[in-house]
């Protein structure tokens, strides 16, 4: 089990593949606060749903000072694909080794319908400017998610 982060920890660096197979890093950001946010797979509803929030609230969130980067273990080919039909504005990026995912906490053991199994943990982590966790959040929903994101956030 991956250890989960705390506020005030500094965030694990990382260069993940783009839906086009562009490498984006963490440290593209710096100066600017950033949202990474984990889901399970591309193109299945919860997934859909939360990205297309995020999505419909990025010149909101922009506005306010923030990046958004959803990682998910697809490769870039399914990111494109799901990027595509869904009209998504937001980076998305693939973690097929799920290496930053488990860097971030948000792979391990979770409930799925009751059955412990291992899996993405759909995860939220905001970055402040310097690289420093926020906040960290664990098992959130898909839906309303982001409204509860930018309500916390105050924006």
């Amino acid at each position: 089990m991956s250890e989960r982060l705390q506020p005030g920890d500094t965030a694990p660096a990382f260069t993940l593949p783009d839906a086009d197979g562009n490498e984006v890093s963490l440290a593209d950001h710096k100066g600017r606060k950033v949202i990474v946010y984990f889901y399970p797979a591309a193109l299945t509803p919860g997934c859909t749903k939360q990205a297309c929030d995020f999505t419909d609230n990025l010149s909101l969130l922009a506005t306010a000072g923030y990046d958004v980067i959803g990682v998910s273990p697809d490769k870039p080919e399914k990111l494109a694909k799901f990027r595509d039909k869904e009209e998504l504005k937001v980076t998305l990026v693939g973690d097929p080794e799920k290496e930053v995912l488990t860097a971030y906490g948000a792979y391990g053991e979770k409930k799925l319908y009751g059955k412990t199994v291992t899996g993405v943990i759909r995860s939220t982590v905001v970055v402040d400017e310097e690289g420093k966790v926020e906040r960290a959040l664990y098992n959130v929903k898909a839906t309303g998610h982001v409204a509860k994101i930018i309500k916390d956030l105050g924006i």
